[in-house]
């Protein structure tokens, strides 16, 4: 019944908004019911005495490092599983934040106030300036009588500057109902730099009382959470039951954090303005609009990230000193729809369209440029969905995933010519969405073996999604048969750490055994180096 309200109110307000009049924050605001996107100057502020409750359940979080700056992130919501974090459904109140040398604050190098607003649902985004490049600092928030954990995070080396060595760790994919973050928990114990999350970092499904294939029998799930995730209220329920998990706490405490997402932030294999289904557009991009507005509440991000409706600028540029370039892609808000209806299909004139595109025309210009004025050692991609080739049979005639690169191929044939012009050496794609670790070398034209290739693809497989796994699925011989580019698949959970330095990229693939059970071991199931001036994976 509830559901059904939800979609009878999208549907009334859509049905008065056209997309000019609905783009704007004030549309939204009043499509969504939600209020809008400037908080109240007249909100009364919460006593700090009314926080009986610890309001740092759901841990903390920095993320967007540059030299002299991060980004510090926290949520307050002392009853985390209630609509409204348990808080005044309007009020403020003052968060205190302090950034320090050193993890007993004796050095601290910054520190302020900041208000957490309802209309944010309490969530506080603090942009810490001022700070040292290249270096280690703790964190940590204090709201009434309670401070939060300490995070740890890092600036990042100064522009320019030399730079021996990056590490970092790719994620992606976490459906919180199949199973445990048990990764999140090795992760946090790595030496790294920082975190790639490229996305699904929550699903829209229900989760039963039992947590799905957690299949708790210590506690009992609420029922807001037995439902597919439609409204702003949904959406910010949903990342508190993820933010819960002391594993990923644990993970966005120890490293900063890039972040962009996928599809199920919002809706599986959504492309742009459609739906999964192919519904109205209106009606799908008010919820589209909840959910951006929430994942940007509850991520480490700043200010020019804050969605005006529907529309949210997540692409952006990070540098390591002259050692690595990292252009961080959406490809969901501006892509064209899936060609053939989506899924596995045979390639054909739909999807070779050369207008097609996944980046949207203003991105991809966005990236074509910021290759030519590159003048890194590594360029590095950070995206969402399979780049190289994937053909699921042996035939000379294979179907090829829609979803995915291989349904726009003339936006990726762009995309490396664009490479090729800027005369980049050393080209790195890291992507997620598949829930399995494959390595491949991306060929100028993948239907030739012997062609040249342009750079390496780590795919990283998922934290949680698709339950336990396999070392080798089902189709693991055939898929490495008929891609010749492929060096390296497994279908395990788990995570990647990749490092760069002057000589090489080199990628180690994580597993764990299960994730249907607490606690599993971790095994490097393989690792993969790419000579710089040299690009081929080559296994160690």
């Amino acid at each position: 019944m509830a559901h059904d309200s939800h979609q009878r109110a999208i549907r009334a307000a859509a049905a008065t908004l056209g997309r000019r009049r609905f783009l704007t924050v004030t549309g939204a605001a009043a499509a969504l019911a939600f209020t809008t996107n400037l908080p109240s100057a007249h909100a009364a502020q919460v006593s700090p005495h009314a926080l009986a409750d610890n309001p740092f359940t759901l841990g903390v979080a920095s993320g967007d490092p540059l030299p002299d700056a991060v980004v510090l992130w926290t949520r307050l919501a002392p009853r985390p599983y209630e609509p409204g974090n348990g808080l005044p459904e309007q009020g403020t109140v003052k968060v205190e934040w302090e950034i320090a040398r050193d993890e007993k604050f004796s050095r601290v190098a910054r520190r302020g106030t900041v208000t957490a607003h309802a209309e944010f649902n309490y969530t506080v985004h603090v942009d810490a300036k001022g700070l040292e490049p290249g270096r280690v600092y703790w964190y940590r928030f204090k709201a009434g009588n309670w401070t939060s954990p300490v995070g740890r995070t890092r600036t990042t080396p100064a522009l320019g500057a030399k730079v021996q060595e990056v590490r970092f760790g790719l994620v992606s994919c976490q459906a919180y109902h199949d199973g445990y973050f048990t990764a999140y928990r090795h992760l946090a114990q790595e030496d790294l730099d920082a975190v790639f999350h490229v996305g699904d970092y929550q699903y829209e499904y229900a989760v039963n009382a039992a947590g799905g294939a957690r299949n708790y029998t210590d506690r009992t799930l609420p029922a807001v959470f037995n439902k597919e995730t439609m409204t702003l209220g949904d959406y910010r329920l949903r990342y508190a039951l993820y933010k819960s998990d002391e594993d990923l706490q644990a993970a966005h405490a120890a490293f900063p954090w890039y972040v962009t997402w996928d599809d199920h932030e919002t809706e599986n294999n959504y492309a742009g303005d459609v739906d999964e289904n192919g519904g109205p557009s209106d009606e799908f991009l008010i919820r589209r609009a909840a959910a951006y507005r929430a994942y940007w509440e509850n991520m480490p991000l700043r200010m020019p990230q804050q969605p005006s409706g529907a529309d949210m600028r997540l692409y952006r540029r990070f540098h390591y000193g002259e050692l690595a370039q990292f252009d961080i892609l959406d490809t969901r808000q501006y892509r064209s729809n899936q060609a053939y209806g989506d899924g596995w299909q045979y390639p054909g004139p739909e999807s070779e369209d050369p207008s097609r595109t996944l980046t949207g025309t203003t991105q991809e210009r966005w990236l074509l440029d910021g290759f030519q004025r590159s003048t890194a050692t590594w360029n590095v991609l950070p995206q969402q969905v399979t780049f190289s080739q994937r053909k699921n049979t042996t035939a000379a005639r294979s179907k090829l995933s829609m979803d995915s690169w291989d349904g726009y191929p003339a936006s990726r044939e762009r995309i490396l010519a664009g490479v090729e012009k800027a005369g980049l050496d050393n080209f790195v794609v890291l992507t997620g969405d598949v829930h399995v670790h494959y390595a491949f070398d991306i060929k100028k034209d993948f239907d030739d073996p012997g062609s040249r290739t342009l750079g390496v693809e780590f795919v990283g497989t998922s934290v949680s999604s698709g339950k336990d796994g396999a070392d080798k699925p089902d189709n693991w011989a055939t898929y490495m048969a008929a891609n010749p580019h492929m060096k390296f698949y497994n279908g395990r959970r788990g995570y990647v750490t990749v490092s760069l330095d002057e000589e090489r990229a080199r990628a180690d693939y994580k597993t764990v055994s299960a994730v249907t059970t607490q606690g599993a071991p971790l095994t490097t199931a393989a690792s993969f180096v790419s000579e710089a001036g040299n690009p081929g994976l080559k296994q160690v």
